[in-house]
């Protein structure tokens, strides 16, 4: 068996970027500026960042069993990454999300995802022995909360990050990292996550609650918060063409980080590094060099 040093299970789809002047009135038409079609969905933008940096990777996921389906199992596979536990769904497409993103880095998504594209946890169970095997293990919230539970269980010797809204105290309690946005922090803490002072206060109070490492967003910045120390890291100058898959940048490179035996700090500075490498080009796709983002 081909031990992978990160797993990921989440969503797979199609992603069609449309870059528009504008999104047109009702009866209207608008140009469209720039068009991009690619392998995305949240669990493989976040595995095609993590080989990106260096990681081998092995990605839990669900497509049809359409054309489509067929060339985006074929796409992560140029990728680097691991597709056996991909599993073709008889009876469905392949998940489509579409981006619209106007100039003013301002996007609007269209999604068909179908139930069946969900993983299921049988198919965690399929892949259970690449999980356990895992130095981390990558969950993405999208799933439902039996699946979670089940990929926590098998990958309970790996570092185990969760990414968005645990719904259960015991998923949270499994966590060895925990990366939320700025409202799926509110909605998980009853807090306004509207300064970093107050997202410290929120990482700490998750702290007790089971993770290691907390990675909260602001508005203004992201916030890292450890038993022993924080950090926050302003946003940057980039500028921002689409913020679609800059959160997936991020928790890819933090878990990498970790994983290489980077401190709760550098780790972070390295994720948000990534985030804004991620976020000056339309769609969610990352194309990070790890020579650009790993710290010296």
């Amino acid at each position: 068996m081909n031990v992978c040093e990160t797993v990921v299970l989440g969503q797979v789809a199609r992603d069609l970027v449309l870059v528009v002047p504008q999104v047109p009135d009702a009866g209207s038409t608008a140009p469209v500026h720039r068009r991009r079609e690619m392998l995305g969905g949240k669990g493989a933008n976040i595995a095609v960042a993590a080989t990106q940096l260096g990681s081998t990777v092995a990605l839990v996921g669900v497509v049809g069993a359409d054309d489509t389906s067929d060339w985006l199992i074929a796409q992560a596979h140029a990728d680097g990454i691991d597709t056996r536990h991909v599993i073709r769904r008889q009876g469905t497409p392949a998940a489509l999300i579409v981006d619209l993103v106007t100039p003013d880095a301002q996007w609007r998504y269209l999604e068909d995802i179908p139930e069946a594209v969900m993983v299921t946890e049988a198919d965690v169970t399929a892949a259970q022995s690449t999980l356990a095997a895992a130095r981390s293990v990558i969950i993405q919230l999208q799933q439902p909360t039996g699946t979670a539970l089940a990929a926590a269980r098998y990958a309970r010797d790996a570092r185990i990050v969760l990414d968005g809204v645990p719904e259960s105290d015991e998923l949270l309690a499994c966590a060895d990292v925990l990366r939320a946005d700025q409202q799926e922090g509110e909605l998980l803490t009853g807090a306004e996550l509207d300064t970093a002072d107050k997202a410290v206060r929120a990482g700490r109070d998750l702290l007790r609650r089971g993770p290691s490492v907390v990675a909260l967003a602001t508005a203004e910045a992201n916030v890292f918060v450890w038993q022993d120390g924080h950090a926050v890291f302003p946003l940057g100058d980039t500028e921002v063409k689409d913020t679609t898959g800059g959160g997936d940048a991020l928790v890819a490179a933090l878990t990498v980080g970790l994983t290489h035996g980077l401190d709760p700090h550098d780790a972070g500075k390295m994720a948000v590094t990534a985030s804004a490498r991620t976020v000056d080009h339309p769609g969610g796709r990352p194309d990070l060099r790890r020579e650009e983002v790993w710290p010296r």
